[in-house]
């Protein structure tokens, strides 16, 4: 492979129909089923999916199959097969993965941005989903194509883009059940929904958390009466709400105070933790926009990286039952709800977690209260397998070759449910997951934007790791790699 001619062609590609192409998908509101009821009606997600699948359908890739699979009342996916080139390598494929629903909209965009109004502004393409996961299917098939036109071969490739991860991918287990005939045997699974630590260096992710979480909503009046008639004698829903959470979370550090909650963090990790912190140094928390005078929740930057990929830990996302400051009248109210999301540590079970999130805030409810947590995910994170000597090669050249520094290794601390289904799935498959979600990009906040040189740099080096997988598949070394608890990895890698 031609590492300089795969450059130029996937420089143009991006330029010329990639980033065009995000321009009309960022326009579309397609957010994800758990954050738009009405999601059929509406048809933004047929929209974007149309777009997509009208983009695939037009490229020139010989053999290349696609279909809009749709189950019954669920969302729809796209398919696409594309036979192997060069010399046969059996029943071995690679399965590339992507989403394409977005997140809502969220509040605090600048004056010149918006969600749905794609910006471009120097490298940077701002608005919702381009990065989150849009280019994911436009990626995957430039770096097919970019590696078919110097003629270098590939295994069968196929490629999943879901629509509705952001909501917990409920619906993938199915699809991937029902097709299973048809994706085959992925001794390589590529995802393109990750994270990178800068924009300097291909990223590698090691581990995902998991995540449990649901509306948490403490009632205590049927109605709301008057402040000055009712406090001191009806409890107040937001203080019993706030006592029942304080059984979950250290308000004062933040710490999880559910043991079952935490899980052992591998030796291997915590090492890698270490080098995290020592490569990005401050970087760890000044990529967040904090305000003036503000300080992360610990002074050791490899505790906070281990804060972020391998603890639990929990976030209210949302509230209802309180007025807008400007309507709120001296009332003491019914209720309070709030939208709990908590993260879990790679290891631990999702179904447990929720379980015990909904053990530890429904027990024994304050002055009799009316609680509830109704708990819409419970996902499982992921913790790699060792990695194989030849897939450890192809990444460290791609880096070396695309960005001219060594390739970096990181666990994330968001969830990608697609993982540990796979991992159960097939054992013996490898995985490169990687992404543009880097400093200040944003994703599921305001002003999210999408890198265009890290999506470029990211392509190129599918495209090699591809290539490196077929010649490894011809000399038999894709199979029989078994998955390893507690997924050791090789000491010398960079990173987190």
């Amino acid at each position: 492979m031609d590492a300089s001619k795969v450059d130029r062609f996937i420089a143009e590609k991006w330029d010329d129909d990639i980033v065009p192409q995000l321009v009309e998908y960022i326009r579309i509101p397609n957010k994800s089923p758990m954050f738009d009821a009405d999601w059929v009606k509406n048809g933004y997600m047929d929209d974007a999916v149309k777009l997509m699948e009208s983009w695939a359908r037009a490229q020139s890739i010989p053999g290349m199959q696609l279909e809009v699979v749709r189950l019954e009342g669920r969302t729809p996916l796209i398919f696409i097969d594309i036979p192997a080139t060069g010399q046969e390598t059996g029943d071995d494929c690679v399965l590339l993965y992507g989403h394409l629903d977005k997140q809502p909209e969220m509040t605090g965009w600048d004056d010149d941005l918006g969600p749905w109004t794609p910006v471009l502004k120097g490298d940077k393409l701002f608005g919702r989903g381009g990065a989150d996961d849009g280019y994911a299917i436009f990626g995957s098939l430039a770096a097919i194509q970019a590696l078919q036109q110097q003629g270098v071969p590939h295994a069968r490739c196929v490629i999943l883009i879901e629509a509705c991860e952001e909501s917990g991918s409920y619906d993938l287990p199915a699809y991937v059940d029902h097709l299973a005939g048809r994706i085959g045997k992925p001794s390589l699974v590529v995802c393109l929904d990750s994270g990178c630590g800068n924009y300097e260096q291909l990223w590698c992710t090691t581990s995902l958390r998991g995540m449990a979480g649901g509306n948490f909503t403490v009632k205590v009046l049927e109605e709301g009466v008057h402040s000055g008639d009712a406090s001191g004698i009806v409890p107040s829903s937001f203080r019993l709400l706030r006592q029942l959470l304080s059984r979950i979370e250290d308000e004062a550090t933040g710490r999880i105070l559910v043991d079952a909650l935490h899980a052992e963090i591998p030796a291997a990790r915590l090492e890698q933790a270490k080098k995290c912190a020592q490569v990005l140094g401050t970087a760890v928390y000044d990529k967040f926009p904090f305000l003036p005078g503000m300080m992360p929740m610990a002074d050791d930057l490899t505790e906070l990286v281990l804060n972020r990929t391998w603890r639990p830990a929990l976030s209210v996302t949302g509230a209802d039952g309180l007025p807008p400051l400007s309507s709120a009248g001296n009332v003491l109210r019914p209720q309070t709800s709030v939208k709990l999301s908590l993260r879990l540590p790679p290891t631990l079970d999702g179904k447990r977690g929720g379980e015990l999130l909904k053990e530890a805030l429904l027990r024994d409810p304050p002055n009799g209260a009316q609680v509830t947590l109704d708990l819409e995910k419970a996902s499982t994170g992921w913790n790699a397998p060792a990695m194989a000597p030849w897939l450890e090669k192809a990444i460290d050249a791609a880096s070396l070759e695309f960005f001219k520094a060594p390739a970096m290794y990181m666990g994330e601390g968001g969830t990608i449910p697609f993982m540990g289904m796979l991992g159960e799935k097939f054992p013996g498959a490898q995985f490169m997951i990687t992404g543009v979600l880097g400093p200040h990009s944003n994703a599921h906040g305001p002003n999210e934007f999408l890198h265009i040189p890290m999506g470029k740099r990211v392509t190129a080096s599918v495209a090699r790791v591809i290539a490196e997988h077929h010649a490894a598949s011809v000399r038999g070394e894709t199979t029989g790699v078994a998955a390893v608890a507690g997924g050791e990895q090789h000491g010398d890698h960079g990173c987190c």
